[in-house]
């Protein structure tokens, strides 16, 4: 009956199938088409479409928003929480307990039930909850050409072939084939996962290409951070990628956990093996004892209400939360309570790159003159770091060329610093504000830098001409242009270079040498050159950086990895965890990332487009080898994680951004990120890191270890008990007594004063040394394995013979019944104190000082129980309800003597476990 409820309360409802209709994709691909041809195909020009046109679009393709969620109404899904056979079965057994008048057994029952229904109610709501948050981050208007003129309207008007018109500070309304930009970036970390903002273009690109490289396109719920566009709509509504997701979102299913189907099985053999030997029992006492239809059926009652441990339930539940607890302070918030064990099953961690395993802050790697390769040390904005050249650190007062390239790279510059609680943050491109930060390490005063060199005109950034530049005039009546921008661009207008010797010609091949070199680190290259100018220059045009310019030096940008995240993934291999990086950055840029990581394989990356091109089984034979994946869409991302699942592997997914939903519901431990993440993750996944950091995943899995080790720890002492009373009625009837040594309501005490003390202890057990040094277990792995039911009998057996001997001699001694049971029952709560303390290890020896006095609670539980004892024992009121009478000081001295032999023997058998391990 409990292993019904165990498995009840945990029952996920994440399987759930949200309806929803089918939507087919696109079937053009926009990206790969020039201008005229998608004009042409969705019949319309560049001034618009006209009023007769558009009412027709929106009658054939409806209007541009996401369909509504197909759900059940609230009473209906409540209710539909008991259509369950186990439901069926709980209540009758509930109806039949309260017909028998063991009232409180049946409250505890209708109340699980209750309890079971509210949660599902509950989680059932969540995916839901997913679609809406995706729908939320659809733009509300749209700036339009309509029949030759400008028109604000509701972007659910939206129809395929309207001319749309960008600006910074716009959210994409529609899925949009870009006809012209102007220094145009879309942020489109929703859709890709990557934080840097994209420059866009009007190019075609390869038909194969993933979303990350779709220049020419602009998709609906991504952000314009910079300059401006027009583009014509070619899919609104469910057909935008975004709406892709969310049709993707509400198609997953979510797995079960492990948890969940150890209980399924654990209650299917916990339920036949109570029933057959109830059954057994009954036939016996029938057929060979000759007793009485009715006493037998109650002695079988008896027998079952001993055998059922009401308490397991309440105690899974509270060591579950209690590890939601301790990881919330880790920072890792659990949002559906099985996920808390799943974390201790995991084998793979699937990771986001950008802000989980990296900082999400650019960081100024290393710096190339034509003389030195610099090396710069610290990470992200923190201005404290020293420059190497081969290991040795310099100044740059010894370095007139490296001082000369920072100081034009914090001239040539649009963004600025911040101080605030010794944090620096950078207002602007976080590239331009890395550049600033190796600026301070180079000893630039930035604030003195630009007074003595004032700006006076700029050619802002724009991809067509792919840099910037800036005019500077000194106090002096200098005047110098700033160049800063692609190197290869940079590259081709310079004719001279910087030496310790003057300006030479340039050497291309060096400089071309070395923008590969750095590129294959992974780094982001920026190139940055000057060229004088006359005083008398005010204005400056494309003319005056068409040539003469002398190139400075590179700068290779990365966004580093986090310390903690080093060491957090070292930790990961120690438990034999799988660590893979899985990002839509480029695969140059995620493998060098995921060698300073120290990932296990390095040597290869697959990208989305080779996916792409594999078939299952041969993505599938890879995916266990390969540790990084770059330039992913959310299909690719879904993909894997169902393979590694085919693989039998348990899969942790990290993800931020609604492009993440998909895969994140269908992992096993969902994980979203809480700082930078979208609601829309955060509503598919069962975990949000509330500091969006990979080490606050190792030690969610740490505490998912500990919560799965004190369950086992907790069903390991509460099912003795109720194998213990089992056998003590069982040995009864099999001995031809006529009065049980146990009643059913004493029973019902044991059970459930044990549980709420002694077993809830447990649930505060601290992580054990080794937890993190070895293997996670195998998913299939039953709960109780063949040793630990070996213990459970062992236990069991110890305590029968104590408890049912020590009530024949209190029989054999002439004591009345009640005071026999008296003794029983307070010898079965003896026993379990002393086997307490052996439970808190599992195979190692509890005869240390940490064993005996470790976990607080232990104790403290330890004397409530004995406060409780003494009042059911001695409580007029208690004697009446209970059936219990006044024992004295001698017999509590044989009920101690007897009951303390199950510590001493269960400490034998973990030594001798321990020497046959050796």
């Amino acid at each position: 009956m409990s292993a019904f409820v165990t498995r009840l309360l945990f029952k996920s409802k994440d399987k759930h199938n949200t309806r929803s209709t089918k939507h087919t994709s696109t079937s053009k691909n926009w990206h790969a088409e020039d201008i005229k041809t998608v004009l042409n195909s969705l019949d319309t020009t560049a001034d618009g479409l006209n009023r007769e046109e558009i009412s027709l679009r929106l009658d054939k393709y409806g209007p541009n928003q996401l369909e509504e969620v197909q759900v059940r109404g609230a009473i209906l899904r409540f209710l539909y929480q008991f259509h369950n056979l186990l439901i069926y079965v709980l209540i009758m057994a509930g109806i039949v307990t309260a017909i028998l008048e063991h009232w409180v057994d049946a409250s505890v029952i209708f109340g699980v039930v209750f309890l079971n229904a509210v949660i599902g109610f509950v989680q059932e709501g969540k995916a839901e909850n997913a679609l809406k948050a995706i729908k939320k981050m659809l733009s509300a208007n749209a700036m339009v050409l309509r029949d030759g003129r400008q028109v604000s309207i509701s972007a659910k008007e939206l129809v395929p072939g309207d001319i749309v018109l960008l600006q910074s500070g716009d959210k994409v309304p529609a899925d949009l084939r870009l006809l012209r930009t102007k220094g145009l970036q879309i942020q489109e970390s929703v859709l890709t996962g990557e934080s840097l903002a994209v420059e866009k273009n009007t190019d075609t690109v390869a038909q194969q290409t993933v979303i990350g490289d779709h220049l020419c396109m602009a998709y609906s719920g991504t952000l314009i951070t910079h300059g401006q566009g027009t583009g014509v709509v070619v899919a609104t509504g469910s057909q935008t990628e975004i709406g892709r997701i969310s049709t993707l979102v509400s198609e997953v299913d979510s797995v079960t956990t492990p948890l969940l189907n150890q209980m399924a099985q654990f209650s299917r053999w916990l339920t036949l093996a109570i029933l057959g030997i109830a059954l057994i029992t009954f036939a016996f006492g029938v057929l060979v004892r000759d007793y009485a239809y009715t006493d037998m059926f109650l002695a079988a009652v008896s027998l079952a209400v001993a055998a059922i441990p009401e308490g397991l339930p309440a105690i899974m539940t509270i060591t579950l939360a209690i590890g939601v607890q301790r990881m919330a302070h880790r920072n890792a918030i659990i949002r559906r309570l099985p996920a808390v064990e799943t974390l201790g099953a995991v084998t793979v961690i699937c990771s986001d790159k950008t802000g989980t395993l990296t900082r999400n802050e650019m960081t100024v790697r290393s710096i190339v003159t034509t003389e030195d390769q610099f090396e710069l040390a610290g990470t992200g904005y923190d201005p404290h770091g020293a420059i190497s050249v081969s290991n040795k650190n310099i100044s740059t007062e010894n370095s007139p060329l490296l001082s000369e390239a920072l100081r034009a790279v914090v001239l040539c510059n649009d963004a600025s610093l911040e101080q605030k609680n010794n944090e620096w943050f950078v207002h602007g491109d976080p590239m331009e504000g890395a550049l600033l930060i190796a600026g301070l390490k180079g000893e630039i005063d930035i604030e003195t830098e630009t007074k003595q060199y004032p700006r006076t005109d700029l050619i802002p950034f724009e991809s067509e001409h792919r840099f910037m530049a800036t005019l500077h005039h000194s106090h002096s009546g200098d005047a110098f242009i700033f160049i800063k921008g692609a190197p290869e661009r940079i590259l081709e207008l310079c004719s001279q270079q910087k030496t310790v010797n003057g300006d030479q010609p340039i050497n291309k091949t060096y400089w071309s040498n070395q923008i590969e070199k750095m590129a294959h680190q992974g780094q982001r290259v920026l190139a940055i050159a000057l060229k004088p100018a006359n005083h008398e220059l005010i204005e400056l045009s494309f003319d005056d950086v068409d040539d003469g310019l002398i190139m400075l030096g590179l700068f290779g940008l990365i966004d580093p990895p986090r310390d903690e995240a080093i060491s957090s993934i070292k930790t990961c291999s120690d438990a034999g965890i799988r660590v893979k990086m899985i990002t839509g950055d480029h695969g140059a840029t995620a493998l060098a990332i995921a060698r300073q990581l120290n990932l296990f394989n390095t040597n290869h990356a697959l990208t989305g487009e080779d996916i792409d091109l594999m078939s299952e089984d041969e993505l599938r034979q890879q995916v266990q080898d390969i540790d990084v994946y770059a330039r992913v869409n959310p299909e690719h991302k879904l993909r894997l994680v169902k393979l590694m699942q085919e693989l039998g592997l348990i899969v942790a997914m990290t993800g931020d951004g609604v492009n993440d939903a998909p895969a994140l519901k269908r992992a096993d431990v969902g994980t979203a990120m809480g700082y930078n993440g979208t609601e829309a993750a955060k509503e598919a996944a069962e975990m949000v890191l509330a500091d969006d950091n990979f080490a606050s995943i190792t030690q969610a899995v740490k505490e998912g270890r500990t919560v799965y080790d004190n369950l086992k720890k907790a069903i390991l002492f509460i099912l003795p008990t109720n194998g213990g009373e089992a056998l003590i009625i069982l040995a009864a009837i099999i001995f031809g007594f006529h009065q049980l040594p146990l009643t059913p309501v004493q029973i019902l005490w044991v059970n459930m004063v044990t549980a709420v003390t002694l077993a809830l202890s447990l649930s505060f057990e601290p992580p054990e040394k080794n937890v993190m040094l070895r293997p996670p277990r195998a998913a299939s792995e039953p709960m109780l394995t063949s040793y630990l039911v070996w213990r459970i009998l062992f236990v069991s057996v110890i305590l029968m013979s104590g408890t049912f001997g020590l009530f024949i001699i209190e029989l054999d001694r002439g004591a009345s019944i009640e005071y026999a049971r008296t003794v029983a029952v307070n010898t079965l709560v003896m026993f379990e104190i002393f086997y307490l303390f052996n439970s808190r290890y599992l195979k190692n020896s509890i005869f240390n000082w940490a064993g005996l006095t470790g976990n607080p609670y232990v104790l403290i539980a330890i004397t409530i129980l004995l406060i409780l004892q003494i009042g059911f024992t001695y409580i007029g009121s208690m004697q009446h309800l209970f059936g219990t009478t006044n024992i004295d000081l001698n017999t509590w001295l044989r009920i101690i003597i007897v009951s303390s032999s199950v510590m001493f023997l269960v400490e034998l058998e973990k030594y001798i476990v321990r020497r046959k391990d050796i």
